[in-house]
C-alpha cells in the first residue's frame, strides 16, 4: 500500500510538472488543469489496480482509446490540448505499469525525457502562440493600398487585441463587408461557447 501511494505522489509531481510548470505558465489557462490531473491520477490507479487482472490485448487498447477520445458536450477538445492529455495519460500508464517490471531508474529518465521534450517543443521552438479569428469587417475603405496600418490598428480596437497577423479573405462590394483573418495573442474562449446559445 506505502508503495502504491509513493508510486501514486510521484505521478501526480510528474503530471504537476508537465501540467503547471510547462503547459499553463504557457498557455495561461486554468481550465483544463483540472481535466489533465484528474485524468492522471484516474489513469493511474486504474493501471495499477487492474495490472494483476489477466486482460487481453483488446481491452486494453480500448480502454485506452477511451480516455484518448475524451469530448465534453458537444465541444471538441483543441488540437494542443489532446496533445497534453494524451502526454499525460501516456505519462500516467507508464507510471503505473513500467516499475513493476524495470528499475524506478528508467522510468524515471523516461519521465525526464518527456518533460524536457515537452518543454523544449514548448519554450524554445514554438514560443508563438497566436489565436486566428475571422471577423466580418465593415470599412472597406481601408482594404486600398498605403492603408494597411490604419486597417491593423481599426481591428485592433474593435476585437480588443493587438493584431499580430492579419489576412483579407472575400470582399464583398455588393454589401461592402470582407472577412479578415485576424492572429492576435491571447486565450481563445470559443470552445466554451454554446453556439446555440441566443438563437
Amino acid at each position: 500500500m506505502t508503495e502504491i501511494a509513493l508510486h501514486f505522489a510521484a505521478n501526480l509531481i510528474s503530471c504537476w510538472i508537465i501540467v503547471r510548470m510547462i503547459y499553463q505558465s504557457k498557455a495561461k489557462r486554468r481550465d483544463f488543469v483540472f481535466t489533465f490531473t484528474m485524468v492522471s491520477a484516474s489513469v493511474f490507479l486504474l493501471c495499477r489496480m487492474l495490472s494483476g487482472v489477466e486482460l487481453d490485448l483488446a481491452f486494453a487498447l480500448g480502454l485506452f482509446a477511451i480516455f484518448g477520445i475524451i469530448r465534453y458536450r458537444t465541444n471538441p477538445v483543441p488540437i494542443r490540448e489532446m496533445t497534453y492529455l494524451f502526454l499525460v495519460i501516456a505519462m500516467a500508464v507508464m507510471n503505473a505499469l513500467a516499475p513493476l517490471s524495470m528499475e524506478l531508474l528508467d522510468v524515471g529518465i523516461g519521465n525526464v525525457l518527456l518533460w524536457a521534450l515537452a518543454f523544449v517543443l514548448e519554450r524554445l521552438l514554438f514560443v508563438e502562440h497566436l489565436v486566428t479569428k475571422r471577423v466580418v469587417y465593415d470599412r472597406v475603405e481601408l482594404l486600398q493600398e498605403g492603408r494597411r496600418e490604419e486597417l491593423i490598428e481599426d481591428l485592433g480596437k474593435r476585437i480588443g487585441e493587438k493584431v499580430e497577423r492579419m489576412e483579407i479573405g472575400n470582399v464583398d462590394l455588393l454589401r461592402e463587408t470582407a472577412v479578415i483573418k485576424v492572429s492576435y495573442r491571447g486565450e481563445d474562449h470559443s470552445e466554451h461557447i454554446d453556439p446555440t446559445d441566443g438563437i
